[in-house]
This record gives C-alpha cells, sequence and structure tokens, in this order.
C-alpha cells in the first residue's frame, strides 16, 4: 500500500501534464507559458525571435527530421551509427551558431571543441558502416 500510492500520485501527475500541455503549445509546437494576461506571450516584453533562435530552432528541427530518416535496420549497431550521424550533425549546427552568434568566449571555444570532435565522431561512424557494408 505504500508503495501505490507514489505511483498513483505519478500516474494523476503524468495525466495532468498530458492533458495541459497540448494547451501550451503554439500552432508551430514550440512550448510557451499561459500568463494571467491572456495568450501565450504574456503581452508584457515579449521579445520576437532572434536570429540566433531561428538558426537553432532550424538546426534541431533539420537534426530531428534527419533522425527519423535513417532507415532503421533491426540491427541495433548499424541503427546506432545512422542515428547519430544527423544527431552530430545537428551538434555541429548548434555550435555554428554560436560561432556566428555567440559573444562569450569560454562558450565558443566550446564550440568549437564540439564541431571537432562531433566531425571526427561522424568521420568514424561513416567508417565503421562502410566497413559493414551499409
Amino acid at each position: 500500500m505504500i508503495y501505490i500510492l507514489p505511483r498513483i500520485a505519478l500516474i494523476v501527475a503524468l495525466a495532468v501534464v498530458f492533458i495541459v500541455s497540448p494547451s501550451l503549445l503554439d500552432p508551430h509546437g514550440a512550448i510557451h507559458a499561459q500568463s494571467s494576461h491572456g495568450g501565450p506571450h504574456g503581452g508584457h516584453g515579449a521579445q520576437p525571435p532572434s536570429n540566433a533562435t531561428e538558426a537553432y530552432k532550424a538546426a534541431m528541427e533539420a537534426m530531428h527530421k534527419d533522425m527519423g530518416a535513417i532507415g532503421y535496420s533491426g540491427d541495433a549497431d548499424i541503427d546506432l551509427l545512422r542515428g547519430m550521424i544527423p544527431h552530430h550533425q545537428g551538434a555541429i549546427a548548434m555550435a555554428k551558431v554560436v560561432l556566428q552568434y555567440g559573444k562569450d568566449a569560454d562558450v565558443r571555444k566550446l564550440a568549437e571543441t564540439i564541431i571537432t570532435a562531433q566531425e571526427q565522431e561522424i568521420a568514424d561512424m561513416e567508417k565503421m558502416l562502410r566497413l559493414r557494408g551499409k
């Protein structure tokens, strides 16, 4: 009985999230906090998306689209490699957004490191796929 109550509370909480969350989405699927001032943006001081935000959104959309189009093989090893390549390409695209728009030197350095590492890992995964005839 003691263990059932936390599970019931979790189930109720998840149900609330799934019921309420569609009302927090705009037509493009972006999540916004509702405010008491009506509408998802609250009407006070809402900022339009920046160029960086739009670039991040584009990178994420492309990554998710490409990850969903890998053509699953049923082989966990092959599917991991095929799925991680577009995932890493997405990381590179997001890091390039920082190089274009970011101002923090530490974050820019991290972005450069991400690009270098992800490019090498993509090359490694592509080689693994070639060696497996995929």
